[in-house]
């Protein structure tokens, strides 16, 4: 008796990792199955196969931090929207006395004074060595050495030589930023909390939201492939990835997204933001066998197989699938092979 077999088409769930078809079954050794010639047939074919998957973005410096004043008196100037600001450069002036930029990770919390120790002293010193001052130790204690090449600091800036550090008076960041954009202007008055200004990171960046689904895409430091507003592309690489949940709102679902910065090894240029395509890329399979995703089917003992189509007639063989993409799944197994007919649906 023949045994007709039904093919998997449209009913193979690539998003989901699985595929669902018309069950069929092996045949029993050594017999061979008899079944019906199929509608169309595909070849096996040996390629890279690579999963990728193509996202909207932004091109921009990432999010802005705000800075308020810890003063009070008068904004007397404040760096220009897009003005870079570097170390020992003022990021505004309050009754003309300057607040400076400096660089580390840990935010100015008390003042330092001679006889002062811990990790604030020596990110100080680090920066007070950088912009050209001697006479000290960089290390963890704040000591007389160090009062004194502040006192020749406060004396550069304009401002009372007394030896100690007011941490009103600095702004730390992780390098050197760029003004996004201004909160005051000059004349305005100033307390402690007064929003001033927002401030970027210099370099470029790509930022992407991703369905928490897409979570194979999202493998901090692989390469990605950017297409810039006028057609052009770079490629950039995941720096960070940020699990963001949305919380239920009215008749909003709570929900869960990814999101993706892109750095690059150069400035990509175009205006501060614009629209970019990111293509992503999951895995790469080089030279594998693969078959279109509709030729598989499901088989009874669990598994999947294929439907051999050769002058002797038809088959079905298990295989082992691999990787899915661009409507193909890498296979293995007997009789698989290169230029190999497989059964199609129609």
């Amino acid at each position: 008796m023949s045994r007709r077999l039904g093919y998997a088409a449209a009913a193979v769930a690539l998003t989901a990792g699985a595929a669902t078809a018309v069950v069929v079954g092996l045949p029993d050794a050594p017999q061979q199955a008899e079944v019906s010639t199929p509608p169309a047939t595909a070849a096996v074919r040996r390629q890279t196969l690579v999963d990728t998957e193509t996202a909207d973005g932004e091109l921009g410096y990432g999010d802005p931090t705000s800075h308020a004043a810890r003063l009070s008196g008068t904004v007397t100037a404040l760096a220009a929207e897009g003005a870079t600001v570097r170390r020992g450069r003022a990021l505004y002036r309050i009754d003309d006395d300057p607040v400076v930029l400096l660089y580390g990770s840990l935010p100015a919390y008390r003042t330092l004074s001679t006889g002062d120790t811990g990790r604030d002293v020596e990110q100080f010193e680090k920066n007070l060595r950088a912009l050209g001052y001697r006479g000290f130790t960089v290390d963890r204690t704040y000591s007389s050495a160090t009062a004194a090449a502040v006192r020749d600091w406060q004396d550069d800036l304009g401002l009372a030589e007394t030896g100690g550090v007011d941490p009103a008076r600095i702004v730390y960041a992780a390098g050197a930023v760029r003004v996004d954009s201004r909160t005051a202007a000059p004349g305005d008055a100033a307390q402690p909390g007064t929003a001033l200004l927002d401030t970027t990171g210099t370099g470029r960046v790509a930022t992407v939201e991703l369905d928490i689904a897409d979570q194979r895409l999202a493998r901090k430091g692989a390469a990605v492939r950017v297409t810039l507003p006028d057609g052009k592309e770079v490629t950039g690489r995941i720096k960070r990835v940020e699990t963001v949940v949305t919380p239920a709102e009215g008749q909003q679902e709570a929900s869960t997204s990814l999101a993706v910065t892109i750095g690059f090894t150069g400035s990509p240029a175009g205006p501060d933001r614009a629209a970019v395509s990111v293509a992503f890329t999951a895995a790469t399979r080089p030279g594998v066998l693969t078959v279109p995703v509709p030729a598989l089917l499901a088989l009874a003992e669990g598994g999947y197989g294929v439907q051999l189509v050769d002058g002797a007639g038809t088959r079905v063989v298990a295989v082992r699938t691999g990787l899915f993409a661009d409507g193909r799944v890498e296979v293995s197994g007997a009789g698989i092979a290169a230029g190999v007919q497989v059964g199609m649906p129609s």
